[in-house]
């Protein structure tokens, strides 16, 4: 971020005149996010109505091949799936075969065949590519012997699913969608289709029934940092909750600590936490708390199931308790993963120059920004002369009277730009 600034007479104190983006909108201390992955029933029964109750705004990564009226299901791209089969008789599972096999494995309609799928990708994950082999072979091995011919869609999410009429309301309502795949596949061990239809046929599920400014931000399933998978997502989407590689961002994922009297030496730290069903509202409470400790923190929570549906469902209780400890912090913005996401960005990205002349200060904004993506206001101050007591703010039609506040020995207006407006006025009232 560049900040220039230009002034007719070296008279005039360096201070006045000085403009900055706020950290946070308004002058927040901290962020939160409230995100929710796989897009259970109770998310939207439950928790959206507590939320908006609150005035909160939440993000929903969803995955579209469970939604009844969604038209690209899951299914396995390749070759025959037989002749696959009869491969693994005498050709062991490898580094070569080990994609296609594990794309394939999930479909195989037999017991535990999600369960091969997955547990090879997580040892995949973790390095232990002997012992994903291993599980592969015994997978293939017991369909052979089943004589296993038939393949069906992998039955990830028990319980009743929101259909898109609904989800369009919430949508139109102010809360965030995103891609979580089609079927939640672990897709570190996907061969290059079946990854890509994973995330491009979801990505257009969303963009027909919703709009394409729901694609900013995606989840990949299980957290995964896996290099080739984040390369296509990144090149898919703006933003993914699994990594986010700017250098102005420090991030500490669901397995790490974060330290509030660390210097991360970074502008930003995005901390993600992740509630369980037996995680103490003690705990939940001290990540807001540390937060709060400083002015550059952003907490992303991750939720799953919510009463009683979905994977580690946390009561309601507990969620409503929750949400109201954090909609009492007036320091802390809860904001969806797109609107934090842009808004540093913005910030991150901006030009600003300004020229004070008599009783006007002309300032201007510039970014290299995708205007389509990036379109939030941005919070601003500006040291004004000791003189001015009250401050018009002006740009195209909009006029706006502002007061100004003494900060230490400036004083400061304080303000909302919109997205797009490249230049705006302070003067003396």
């Amino acid at each position: 971020m560049i900040f220039l600034f230009a002034w007719t007479s070296v008279a005039i104190a360096q201070e006045v005149g000085e403009t900055n983006i706020l950290k946070w909108p308004q002058g927040k201390k901290a962020a939160v996010s409230l995100t929710y992955d796989d897009g259970t029933y109770n998310q939207f029964h439950v928790a959206l109505p507590i939320m908006e109750d609150l005035g909160m705004k939440g993000t929903f990564y969803i995955n579209t091949g469970e939604i009844p009226s969604s038209k690209y299901p899951a299914k396995f791209l390749g070759r025959d799936p037989q002749l696959i089969l009869e491969e693994a008789k005498t050709i062991p599972t490898n580094r070569e075969n080990l994609f296609e096999r594990a794309s394939l494995i999930r479909f195989l309609e037999m017991p535990g065949a999600v369960s091969f799928h997955d547990r090879a990708g997580a040892a995949f994950e973790q390095g232990r590519l002997e012992t994903a082999f291993g599980l592969i072979d015994e997978g293939l091995n017991q369909a052979n012997k089943l004589g296993t011919k038939e393949l069906s869609a992998p039955q990830i999410i028990d319980g009743p699913m929101i259909d898109w009429n609904e989800i369009k309301k919430y949508a139109e309502r102010g809360h965030e969608f995103g891609v979580h795949t089609i079927s939640h596949p672990r897709l570190a061990v996907l061969d290059e289709a079946n990854l890509l239809y994973e995330l491009e046929a979801s990505r257009d599920e969303i963009e027909e029934a919703l709009g394409k400014e729901f694609l900013f931000s995606a989840e990949c399933p299980f957290g995964t940092e896996d290099e080739r998978v984040m390369e296509y997502a990144l090149e898919l989407f703006p933003a993914t909750r699994n990594r986010m590689p700017e250098p102005f961002l420090e991030e500490i994922n669901r397995s790490g600590t974060f330290d509030y009297g660390k210097n991360y030496q970074k502008e930003y730290i995005q901390w993600q936490r992740g509630p369980l069903s037996k995680t103490s509202p003690e705990l939940m409470r001290s990540w807001v708390d540390d937060i709060l400790k400083r002015d550059d923190s952003w907490l992303v929570l991750v939720f799953h199931g919510i009463e009683g549906i979905g994977w580690e469902a946390i009561p309601e209780s507990t969620i409503k308790e929750y949400f109201e400890y954090i909609a009492a912090k007036e320091n802390i913005w809860v904001g969806t993963f797109a609107e934090v996401t842009k808004y540093m960005r913005q910030r991150m990205h901006t030009e600003i120059s300004s020229e004070l002349d008599a009783d006007e200060i002309r300032i201007r904004v510039n970014s290299d920004l995708d205007k389509f993506w990036y379109d939030s206001n941005l919070s601003i101050n500006t040291v004004v002369p000791d003189n001015w007591k009250k401050v018009v703010l002006s740009y195209g039609n909009t006029k706006q009277v502002m007061n100004v506040h003494k900060v230490g020995t400036n004083n400061i207006v304080q303000y909302d730009i919109p997205a797009g407006i490249s230049e705006f006025t302070l003067n003396k009232q």
